[in-house]
């Protein structure tokens, strides 16, 4: 029965009272500078609401408009999520108040500034306030009307605002058009799944409800609320009376009457609310003849990907159709699907991509089955419940939103669980809905409460991952006995199964998650039917393109209108400019030959920091055997004055007139501490950002975002990113493949032989431990064998036989004619494997040279002592002239000399009776490079 709706009797007979009870209290205006388009004004009131004890509380309302004030325009309330307040909604308030809309947030009762206690939407309560700011929404003289009392006006909200813009809809037939997100159907399902208590959920839910304004227990909830809880927690299971108060405060209850266009947007990663709540709302608002869309997100209340840009923009589209009546305006399709498609190398975000149908195929189109294998299985619920399997873990989002990856936590007890495997998977199978399997179950208690999960176990059976980390609790009575055969659901998801894997269906007696009944119990499990699972498909859903980033098309404009601009106005040349490079390089600025043009010659005289030269090695590689460039071509890499400074950092930058060049044949370490500036480096050389002065050349040519000497780099900088569900084989072959050069050309072979993968290469990486990804970046980085590879550290999550052969393939690599620079920490590796170094600190360079040079004699020795000494001797030895740092070291003293030579510096120890038994040239680049970093400026 609908409950009564006492505010709207008489509504327009004292539409002037209703008025003035909400707008007591003070208003304020301001004007809200955004970032772009027309000013927003911002009227901030406490509006006056009558409580159930007769008296009246304060509600906290901003109002936003923007543009002509006498230019009408449909309304739009934006309700906030549980535990939030109106302050949440201000951005986007604002965004659609440019958007030509007047738009009222506000916080509900028990929250933010707002008076009152939280009724959980009561229709009494919460939702006669909605209703009480439409009537104050008809009174605003630029709020479009559809009659008297009457404004256009649409509701959208996430969560608990989902919740009351459904309820307000079916209580309200004023409200036009709704966008509810990330919402429950039914609060009773929610948080009591067919009679099970979602245990941690509910007590966040109660925890955060009574932390606002200070309230002790659950006191800032309603009385009846707080009791409710309280007794379902101390039972472990909800009764009838906790049911129905939970029930007739959903939008459940009003599915008769919510008839107004819906666009409904559901998290894939939401034990909370999942994705059955959406289904239960779109088929109610269907029946009920109004247009629905589904839109399943890859985020929700456990983690997952926001995508609160895209989600706004089709909330918008949507009001701009059915509010607007901007009949041209695209609403999306009926059902959309966001899909992983993989992780951006770049910057290691989550690329995401839509799948679209025309229609809406709720949670069991185009069923499939997989079959099942298993016997018959006796388990176990524990006394009291515990030790609980895992799934998904309230506050822990991140790991639901990684279990896609196969890196979700997802734990269950032998003895306590059920399992159940289907063959190898013959071809992938998308599953999009929930499965449902048959089973029979049998008990020495008259009831068994359940939990079903499916995993996608790898072709090895070495790992396996829970999609979403969702489980389907459920209770099956009439167990006892011969038992009874049940028809169950499972997690409603979108995921791939990839061919080669197998689906794991598993049974539990308990989840973390959940209350388990505390008696002790035996069950028996057993496939039941066809024994197998239905698996729902939307194959109607179809995938859309990737989204090309701006430069894939900017580029090629920039590069049309540059080429015009030349035809245009371009002079003919009576002399053509020598090629970069082709110019000696003068005594005077220290640019080693084979790097001019553009006027490099000047350059480092202009800045005043003279790149620093890394000599070639003595022995040149033979130029025609190898096939690579011709000993007369440009450095593989000069970078002079080099400078960047993040935004924010204004006095810091993290790389200051940095300046250097590789030559062909060489291994060049790049070292540092961190924040010395290394991966910044490396990431301007790969054009990934932009510097803000110098410049890098690469063979002669300037490096820009795109450019096309970049084909001749091969990178592995801040680890890589594969599809997790290919193989490690058509991940390379993918990658290779988006290049667009020859298959000939990748030198696939080569490259597995590097990466030393062996079977493995046709498991999915999800499947690989860090070390195999690690080898398969670095493969993956040597297709096409480039002229110049970039490796940053390449030994990370090797073992000490792989580091071996890692070190001896990067040797054997530069001594082809090629290059190769290595950015590391382990400096025992960089000291056998590098023959020349970049020593880094603070952005700038400290030193550059070979190996020998750095770690040699030169200017360093170690004093051995017969026994430490105190601190104070130390610095009385670095006082003395001559003497630039000491640092003590497990073997002694590492002296750095400045104008001092060891022979002079041991009678001035003896003097200061140091205990030394020896000095000698020091030679180790561990310390040397110590003594490096902390004697820099």
């Amino acid at each position: 029965m609908t409950p009564p709706r006492p505010w709207r009797r008489g509504r327009l007979l004292a539409g002037a009272a209703a008025l003035a009870a909400v707008l007591v209290g003070a208003g304020t205006w301001t004007v809200a500078a955004g970032d772009s388009g027309p000013q927003v004004h911002r009227q901030d009131r406490m509006a006056q609401m009558p409580d159930a004890d007769g008296d009246s509380i304060g509600i906290d309302t901003s109002y936003f408009t923007s543009g002509d004030p006498g230019t009408p325009r449909p309304a739009v309330l934006l309700a906030h999520g549980f535990g939030g307040s109106k302050h949440d909604l201000r951005g986007q308030a604002e965004a659609l108040a440019r958007d030509g809309y007047a738009v009222l947030t506000w916080s509900a009762r028990g929250f933010g500034d707002s008076g009152g206690q939280i009724g959980l939407n009561d229709p009494e309560a919460e939702v006669a306030d909605v209703s009480r700011l439409i009537d104050w929404l008809a009174q605003q003289p630029e709020v479009q009307l559809d009659a008297e009392g009457d404004p256009r006006v649409g509701i959208s909200g996430d969560s608990y605002g989902g919740a009351i813009s459904l309820l307000a809809a079916g209580y309200d037939d004023r409200v036009d058009a709704i966008a509810p997100r990330i919402t429950y159907w039914n609060l009773a399902d929610a948080l009591f799944p067919d009679g099970v208590f979602k245990k941690l959920w509910a007590g966040i839910f109660f925890a955060t409800g009574a932390s606002e304004n200070g309230a002790p227990g659950c006191g800032n909830f309603a009385a009846e609320l707080c009791a409710m809880y309280e007794r379902v927690a101390v039972a472990g299971a909800p009764d009838d009376e906790a049911t129905a108060l939970l029930t007739e405060r959903s939008p459940s209850a009003v599915a008769d009457r919510i008839d107004v266009p819906a666009l409904i947007v559901q998290g894939q990663h939401d034990s909370l609310f999942p994705l059955d709540h959406a289904d239960a709302m779109a088929e109610a608002i269907e029946a009920n003849g109004a247009p629905v869309a589904v839109d399943w997100t890859w985020a929700g209340h456990d983690g997952g990907v926001s995508e609160s840009g895209r989600v706004q923009d089709r909330v918008t589209a949507w009001f701009d159709h059915y509010l607007k009546g901007e009949e041209g305006t695209d609403t999306g399709p009926a059902f959309r699907v966001t899909r992983i498609s993989g992780i951006d190398t770049t910057n290691g975000d989550t690329n995401l991509r839509g799948a679209e149908a025309d229609t809406y195929p709720g949670l069991h189109g185009d069923p499939r089955q997989v079959e099942l294998s298993g016997e018959p299985q006796t388990f176990t619920n524990p006394a009291g419940g515990t030790p609980p399997s895992i799934s998904a873990v309230p506050g822990l989002g991140s790991l639901s939103g990684l279990s896609t990856l196969g890196l979700g936590l997802a734990l269950d007890f032998p003895g306590q669980t059920a399992t159940f495997d289907s063959a190898p998977l013959t071809d992938t199978v998308r599953v999009t809905g929930s499965p449902g399997v048959r089973l029979h179950i049998a008990s020495d208690a008259p009831e068994a409460v359940l939990f079903l999960k499916v995993y996608d176990v790898s072709p090895d059976g070495s790992t396996q991952s829970l999609p979403a980390q969702l489980v389907t609790p459920v209770r099956v009575s009439g167990t006892d006995g011969e038992g009874t055969t049940a028809d169950l659901p499972l997690p409603a998801i979108d995921y791939p199964f990839e061919a080669g894997h197998r689906m794991r269906l598993v049974v539990s007696t308990t989840d973390l998650g959940y209350a388990s009944p505390a008696a002790p119990a035996v069950h028996t499990v057993a496939l039941a039917g066809d024994q197998a699972l239905t698996v729902p498909t939307a194959p109607q859903a179809t995938l859309l393109p990737a989204t090309l980033t701006w430069w894939t098309w900017g580029l090629p404009l920039i590069a049309a209108a540059i080429a015009a601009a030349l035809l245009l106005t371009g002079r003919r040349r009576t002399t053509a400019p020598p090629p970069a490079g082709a110019a000696p390089a003068t005594a005077a600025s220290g640019t080693p030959d084979g790097d001019a043009g553009d006027g490099d010659a000047t350059a480092d005289a202009a800045t005043g920091t003279p790149a620093a030269p890394v000599p070639a090695p003595a022995k040149a590689a033979d130029d025609a055997a190898t096939g690579t460039p011709a000993g007369n071509e440009p450095a593989p890499l000069r970078i002079t004055g080099l400078t960047k400074r993040y935004a924010g950092a204004s006095d810091r930058y993290a790389v200051r007139d940095l300046g250097f060049s590789v030559e062909r044949g060489q291994v060049l370490g790049l070292l540092g501490p961190n924040g010395a500036g290394k991966t910044t480096t490396l990431r301007m050389l790969m054009g990934l950002i932009t510097p803000d002065a110098g410049e890098i050349r690469v063979f002669g040519q300037r490096i820009t975002p795109g450019a096309p000497v970049l084909s001749r780099v091969g990178a592995f900088v801040e680890g890589a990113g594969f599809l997790p569900h290919l193989s490690g084989r058509a991940n390379l072959d993918l990658y290779w493949r988006a290049t667009g050069r020859p298959t000939a050309d990748a030198h696939v072979a080569e490259a597995l032989e590097i990466a030393g993968l062996g079977d493995a290469l046709e498991r999915a990486v999800r499947t690989y431990s860090q070390g195999m990804r690690q080898r398969l970046a670095i493969a993956q980085a040597m297709l096409g064998l480039p002229d110049l590879l970039i490796l940053d550290e390449p030994t990370n999550g090797l073992d000490p036989p792989q580091i071996r052969e890692m070190r001896e393939v990067m040797i054997r690599y530069a001594e082809a004619g090629r290059t190769v620079i290595v950015s590391s920490h382990l400096l025992a590796e960089v000291e056998q494997t590098c023959t020349h170094l970049v020593v880094m600190d603070r952005g700038q360079l400290v030193q550059a040279g070979p190996v020998a040079d750095i770690t040699g004699t030169g200017n360093t020795v170690l004093a051995t002592l017969a026994r430490p000494v105190p601190d104070a001797l130390t610095d009385k030895i670095a006082d003395l002239p001559g003497v630039a740092d000491v640092r003590p070291t497990d073997d002694g003293l590492l002296i750095r000399l400045d104008g001092m030579t060891s022979t002079e510096l041991l009678p001035e120890l003896v003097r200061l009776e140091v205990p030394v038994s020896a000095i000698g040239p020091h030679r180790r680049l561990e310390d040397a490079f110590l003594t490096l970093i902390g004697g820099a400026a």
